[in-house]
């Protein structure tokens, strides 16, 4: 098989609301407007005659991934138990997207081992919902188009008109575990808005997203109390619509409507956070 690079994407959350726990799935219920984004890894698999799978991790998040333990290695065994491959492998990992960010980065990684092997980007319900199972519920966002809506845990809603928006992320290296964030949630019934997402304006989507938030936002802010300094700088800042964690946390950002509002916040940001991780990005 030829070796070559495929860019592994992450996501945002514009919003997360997080519902009750559903029995059948042992999962809380979500429903969130999710943006795939141009931040990537870049992962590079070449077949090898080896006993046993390998796989390198470089790049700045490199060293925070568990070399034994990790969502390619589960992909590719997954993928060979299943009768999809044979033979071992090696995979070299560029690892840009930070780890335990909310970033969806190790779903994402799984996605593009899966679409790589089955030489596709869609899968039956079937195929996903058992892939989804057994590597995470993150997983299917990956097997949809750029920007959607996601109504709850098992139906997703491609936006018609797409955005061109950019964001200023920063990630203050704080591990923000998933199952520990849940974990900590309790649900409290809100009255339910409905919200129009598929505005031909940008203006109109934002200020329609302004009223929205993040469920798991305060119960990261109480673990982590940083991040609610940082998402009130990134509000502050010129030019940002608002600002959000994204999924359980730790990674912010701040909404812009173009490259050069964006290259000023990131400045002003890195200014001010000069040891965290700071980068622009931007819808695809």
């Amino acid at each position: 098989m030829k070796s070559r690079f495929l860019k592994s994407y992450c996501k945002l959350n514009l919003f997360l609301n997080v519902g009750r726990k559903i029995k059948k799935y042992n999962l809380h219920d979500i429903k969130s407007l999710v943006f795939i984004i141009n931040l990537h890894d870049e992962i590079k698999i070449k077949r090898v005659f080896k006993p046993k799978d390998s796989i390198k991790f470089s790049g700045s998040f490199g060293n925070h991934v568990n070399k034994k333990e990790n969502s390619i290695l589960q992909s590719i065994s997954l993928l060979r138990r299943n009768g999809y491959i044979n033979g071992n492998y090696h995979v070299a990992v560029k690892k840009k997207i930070p780890v335990f960010s909310g970033l969806g980065g190790g779903s994402s990684n799984s996605a593009a081992i899966i679409q790589h092997f089955l030489k596709t980007k869609k899968l039956s319900h079937k195929t996903l919902s058992y892939f989804s199972k057994k590597l995470g519920s993150d997983l299917k966002l990956f097997f949809y188009s750029s920007q959607f809506l996601q109504k709850n845990l098992t139906k997703i809603q491609d936006i018609k008109k797409k955005h061109e928006l950019y964001f200023v992320i920063i990630y203050p290296f704080l591990k923000c575990s998933t199952k520990e964030i849940y974990s900590k949630y309790n649900f409290v019934k809100a009255e339910k808005k409905q919200i129009n997402y598929n505005f031909n304006s940008k203006i109109k989507l934002i200020n329609s997203l302004k009223v929205t938030q993040n469920s798991l936002e305060k119960i990261a802010i109480k673990k982590f109390p940083l991040i609610q300094k940082i998402l009130n700088e990134l509000e502050l800042t010129k030019n940002c619509h608002f600002s959000r964690l994204t999924g359980s946390g730790s990674a912010c950002f701040g909404v812009f409507l173009t490259k050069k509002s964006a290259q000023l916040g990131l400045k002003k940001i890195k200014k001010k956070f000069p040891k965290y991780w700071c980068v622009i990005s931007k819808t695809i």
